[in-house]
């Protein structure tokens, strides 16, 4: 029998290979904001749960698609996404916080989970904003968002996901949008179509300490090797003389923070669309995204959903008609 070989396959990009420091990630908004500078709908980017994955009955529209205008299944995930609100307002210059003003009328639940200051003799959060917005000299350059969902709406849980969030546009783009969100639930039918291209940032399905065959994915040794089989054969050379990074080890393997590029809207629509129940999940109570393929982590997982910052010819060319849903 030939020998088995197989390389290893965990990759160097992401190192060291720790688990998250959070649930929700960060997202670099300066690029995003670069590059959809013109979007009409100001908001870059949503926050959701996975809810799991369906198959869908299509009609592939694609050009020079070899199955064009026929009838085809297609994987997809669910994410639902209950409405946000507004939780503060920064004021940025040359990238330092100079200001942040706290919203009004916000939930029990955060109120709970956050130390805000106390309210006596707050002016309104309005009131403020258009303060600092009127001044003639501008002692701010940009403008973010910090946000909240509200996912008691959709009963997995009390507690609200926070995350700060880019707007496209120029300056006064910025403050138009943001004095429209005061007091206001932002609903993902505002900002995102049909057919639109997303990045999904999320942390994956965490696996716990594991050994270099499944962290790393190379072959086992033949069946009466020294040392064990499933274990590298050689740790490294004899100079230098120490295990260097590059060795495939037993470690933490997954709960990753990851970002998956280009994933296509196949549908998006309120709960009335899905009444099946999904398993570890349940029903969708409130707005859903039917995103094509998987998507990473497991049920319930918090999502960050952005506009697409790199999409390729190949993945803007795909086009879908959603027939039904099918489990």
């Amino acid at each position: 029998m030939p020998k088995t070989h197989k390389p290893r396959a965990g990759s160097l990009q992401f190192w060291p290979r720790v688990r998250a420091a959070k649930l929700l990630p960060s997202v670099n908004w300066v690029a995003l904001e670069k590059k959809h500078l013109q979007y009409q709908k100001r908001l870059l980017g949503f926050i959701g749960y996975k809810a799991g994955m369906l198959r869908a009955l299509v009609r592939d529209l694609t050009p020079n698609s070899l199955t064009k205008n026929k009838q085809i299944t297609i994987p997809i995930t669910l994410i639902e996404c209950p409405p946000m609100k507004l939780l503060s307002v920064r004021f940025y210059k040359n990238n330092n916080v100079v200001f942040d003003i706290l919203a009004d009328d916000l939930d029990k639940e955060l109120k709970r989970k956050l130390k805000l200051p106390r309210e006596k003799g707050k002016k309104k959060a309005t009131d403020e904003f258009m303060k600092i917005v009127g001044e003639k000299e501008k002692k701010f350059d940009d403008i973010k968002i910090i946000v909240y969902s509200l996912v008691k709406k959709s009963r997995l849980k009390k507690t609200p996901d926070i995350i700060e969030m880019g707007i496209s546009g120029n300056l006064n783009d910025k403050i138009d949008f943001v004095k429209s969100c005061f007091k206001k639930e932002l609903n993902i039918l505002d900002f995102f179509n049909k057919k639109q291209l997303l990045d999904i940032h999320a942390v994956t399905k965490g696996h716990g300490f594991v050994g270099p065959i499944k962290r790393f994915g190379f072959g086992l040794k033949q069946s009466k090797s020294e040392k064990g089989r499933r274990r590298p054969g050689s740790l490294g050379p004899w100079t230098p003389s120490r295990v260097t990074f590059r060795a495939p080890l037993a470690g933490q393997h997954g709960f990753f923070t990851r970002i998956q590029y280009n994933s296509q809207i196949i549908d998006i629509g309120s709960a009335e669309k899905i009444k099946m129940e999904l398993p570890h999940y349940g029903t969708i109570k409130t707005t859903y995204v039917a995103l094509k393929g998987s998507v990473q982590g497991p049920a319930k997982r918090q999502i960050m959903l952005t506009l697409s910052l790199r999409e390729t010819k190949k993945a803007a060319k795909e086009n879908f008609e959603l027939l039904n849903f099918l489990k």
